[in-house]
């Protein structure tokens, strides 16, 4: 036997009870070894990367198949090795690199030369059986990746959402009367990003919401939002539900789960007439512990066009998955943007403690967010775009630096220098990627008014934008966008973006990384400029005025209704400001009178915005720094 996996003891919060039943029956999942996984990372960053001569030529199923079913020499060890101990593996992915098998506690300390023990989760009191080490035969060293559930841990997960009644804003029930910059609304997010009202066309282009922990999206609470939010829509547009685990969608009003109609409401909401599923992943899980997101990639990909974008509001923190589980279900994401689908997870709502550990001593980063096949999105606040404090991000303990990601990680560290040396990992891949906004968004819940906080905002908001780039793209007949770093992070596609410069996102004792120009990790490269995204997509990053052709179709209509909703948000400002804009006008006048009359002339250096004053580890933060946020996910 060859030792496989091994952890020096059970993560932060975990209490060990000591050994597990002998005779409890354990469901374990075996990653087999796949064909030629970095082939299809290659050829994930050939369709994926601008210039490649194959950028947008998604792979076919069969493609994709062929890279990450095992061998028949792998499947024949394996098999062979469960028969010879009483056992028989079940498929458990479109690809068979995953089977399953049952047995005892007893039966499985044999197999692994493992001691399963029973470890209760200290906050939830919820007990789990895992192991802190297994072994294989030498044998299969090279046929199997790993066995789950056995060193990773997976802490209870619980949306708990803070939030603010509508009755303590405006008169109960005037859900119309949020329609302002200062609270979120979708007319305020189409006015701050350029994003068309116009309805997409077409129907081949959706959006898949993933839904977990029995959160439930509720038909009524849409229709209301849309009534009083888009009243140039249908409010009796929808969404189609597909479940899997057991999953269901209750519609019972006292059920409606505020996750879940956040992000039904700004995909509906928002990308106008794209065709979105709600996807309700119930608790029968199939792989393990995974809570369900290995089978909700395994849904997509059993599909014969899996859905264009997914989006989805909830994660883990990192040191709690093993390096093989977490590479293994990255993969699973690498084959979904193999064949053109947008992968988007919230970064998550405690700043750099990730999903809001109280007693960090070192930064924790979260997964799925760190995986470098998804695009993470992280949070900002206010019309003119701060980070909010609550933006998970930072660096993968995991995960090393992508190819895409080398020379703005690198710009960031060197303003960063030393600053929280030993808390971070700078090798790592840095998140999130992108951002947009998360604090103050308006909702309807259980039939009331709500404003919440939160990624799980600005994640279903950027999904829709990508949701609204693909139709323009497929009506054009041209492919949907796919993973998305390689464009985001390439030149053209920085600019692409709208810069956050201020804020931090504090968390374990610090005020944390400070937003900086380019990449950071709490805003990632910025938020989305829609008309400028799209000139991008369409026309390729060395577009230029002079190859500029006159739009048509989708692409009149987007311009047109991109500069009405840009030219609304410049008269919102000026209307807002106006006062105080004449009087600085005229205080500015007179002091120039005063300068020009004392002879005296000054030079004005600007000061760089973003840079913040740090405090070191576990000093006491200054009330207020750290804010109660929604927290979606934990």
């Amino acid at each position: 036997m060859r030792l496989h996996e091994r952890r020096a003891h059970a993560p932060e919060g975990f209490t060990s009870k000591g050994p597990a039943p002998s005779d409890k029956v354990l469901s374990l999942r075996l990653a087999l070894k796949q064909t030629d996984i970095k082939g299809l990372q290659d050829a994930l960053y050939d369709v994926s990367t601008p210039g490649s001569a194959k950028y947008g030529q998604h792979l076919s199923k069969e493609e994709v198949h062929n890279f990450v079913a095992p061998t028949s020499e792998t499947v024949n060890a394996v098999n062979a090795w469960l028969a010879k101990n009483g056992l028989t593996g079940t498929k458990m992915s479109p690809h068979s690199d995953w089977i399953g098998i049952q047995t005892t506690v007893e039966k499985a300390n044999e197999l692994f030369d493992a001691q399963f023990t029973t470890f209760t989760h200290d906050e939830s009191g919820v007990d789990s059986i895992n192991t802190l080490e297994y072994s294989i035969p030498g044998s299969l060293k090279e046929h199997i990746n790993l066995v789950h559930p056995t060193t990773s841990f997976s802490r209870p997960l619980g949306p708990q959402t803070v939030s603010i009644p509508l009755s303590s804003i405006v008169p109960q029930g005037n859900v119309s009367a949020l329609a302002s910059c200062s609270i979120f609304t979708p007319s305020c997010l189409q006015s701050l990003y350029g994003i068309p009202a116009t309805a997409a066309t077409q129907k081949s282009n959706s959006i898949a919401v993933s839904g977990f922990l029995e959160q439930f999206a509720n038909r009524a609470d849409l229709e209301s939002f849309l009534a009083a939010n888009r009243k140039d829509m249908s409010s009796s547009t929808t969404f189609t539900l597909e479940t899997l685990d057991s999953g269901h969608n209750n519609q019972t009003k006292s059920e409606a789960g505020s996750e879940a109609d956040l992000d039904i409401q700004y995909t509906v909401g928002l990308a106008t007439s794209v065709p979105t599923v709600f996807i309700s992943v119930g608790e029968a899980f199939q792989d393990g512990r995974l809570d369900g997101f290995l089978d909700i990639v395994n849904h997509l990909l059993d599909k014969d066009i899996p859905n264009q974008v997914m989006t989805t509001s909830y994660g883990f923190d990192e040191r709690d998955m093993s390096d093989e589980l977490a590479h293994s279900l990255c993969n699973a994401y690498a084959q979904l943007g193999a064949l053109g689908t947008t992968v988007l997870f919230s970064s998550g709502d405690g700043g750099v403690a990730g999903t809001r550990l109280k007693n960090c001593t070192q930064f924790v980063p979260t997964f799925p967010g760190t995986c470098p096949f998804v695009t993470t999105v992280g949070a900002t606040a206010g019309t003119y775009e701060t980070a909010a404090g609550l933006s998970a991000g930072g660096f993968s303990n995991i995960f090393s630096t992508p190819d895409y990601q080398i020379q703005a990680k690198a710009t960031y560290l060197g303003a960063l220098g030393s600053t929280y040396s030993g808390l971070f990992n700078s090798s790592g891949r840095g998140y999130p990627d992108v951002a947009a906004i998360g604090e103050n968004v308006a909702i309807v819940t259980k039939g009331n008014g709500t404003t919440v906080d939160g990624t799980s905002c600005s994640t279903p908001i950027f999904a829709s934008v990508v949701a609204l780039l693909n139709d323009r793209l497929i009506a054009a007949g041209k492919p949907p966008l796919g993973f998305l770093n390689p464009l985001l992070y390439s030149a053209a596609g920085v600019a692409a973006l709208n810069d956050i410069t201020s804020g931090s996102n504090p968390g374990c004792g610090t005020t944390g990384f400070p937003a900086d120009f380019g990449w950071d990790p709490v805003t990632g490269l910025g938020s989305p400029n829609f008309a400028k995204l799209l000139e991008l997509v369409m026309h390729g990053s060395d577009t230029t005025d002079a190859h500029a052709t006159t739009p048509s179709g989708n692409e009149s209509l987007l311009s047109a209704g991109a500069a009405a909703n840009t030219a609304n948000m410049q008269d919102c400002f000026f209307e807002r400001h106006k006062t105080a804009l004449i009087i600085s006008g005229a205080v500015a006048a007179g002091v120039l009178l005063l300068l020009l009359a004392a002879g005296i002339f000054a030079a004005v250096k600007w000061r760089q915005s973003g840079r913040r004053t740090y405090r070191p580890l576990n000093e006491p933060a200054p009330a207020g720094v750290m804010k109660n946020v929604v927290r979606f996910h934990d």
